[in-house]
């Protein structure tokens, strides 16, 4: 049996169908234009060589907890969400609370020394709950995917910190937040800004 159905209902499919279409075309065109930012950027490295796309990591005996922090990492690289995402809502400079957020998303919450929070906004008490927690090494350590990196005021970084999603014998990719306001990616070798690391917290 056919169904005929009169103007009026055939009208709103026909518009339900174009504001489907509208939607999807407006979807696609979102992650193009990330794509297309993440492609030709102009920014130049902090130090290094800056990478324009989330970096293909070999997985191979990794832990649960740094598949998670690669997993979130690259979602987020993808989606460029504003900072205040990761500071609940709070305007400020956000690369800690980047640090804090990947982590507690990859089930490795932080517990900030002052507050108790999962949340710590500076790079001090960063390193103060590594401390505390006997999880800071050094610089002249060898650093692991879902370590984070601490850097001094006076590097080419300045007070700042990020996550290591790669590493080899000389060299570590990280990711962090509010560089260049946005999520970037870096490939750096920890010798050639030793001066100016403050150490890593270890997973």
């Amino acid at each position: 049996m056919t169904v005929q159905l009169d103007r009026p209902t055939r009208k709103r499919g026909r518009g339900r169908l174009a504001l489907i279409a509208v939607l999807a075309v407006l979807a696609v065109g979102g992650v193009t234009g990330v794509r297309w930012w993440q492609e030709h950027s102009t920014d130049p490295a902090v130090a290094g060589d800056r990478l324009r796309s989330f970096p293909a990591v070999d997985r191979t005996g990794l832990n649960e907890t740094q598949l998670r922090v690669l997993d979130v990492t690259k979602q987020e690289f993808g989606r460029q969400p504003a900072g205040t995402t990761y500071s609940e809502g709070v305007k400020e400079p956000w690369c800690a609370d980047f640090v804090s957020w990947v982590m507690r998303e990859s089930g490795r919450a932080l517990d900030n020394p002052n507050s108790g929070s999962w949340r710590i906004p500076g790079v001090a008490t960063l390193e103060a709950y590594y401390r505390q927690q006997q999880r800071f090494e050094n610089p002249g350590y060898r650093p692991h995917i879902g370590d984070v990196v601490m850097y001094a005021e006076g590097s080419v970084f300045n007070q700042h910190t990020n996550i290591v999603i790669d590493a080899d014998v000389d060299s570590i990719t990280t990711i962090g937040g509010n560089e260049f306001g946005k999520i970037s990616i870096h490939r750096i070798k920890p010798a050639e800004v030793s001066g100016g690391l403050v150490g890593y917290g270890r997973l």
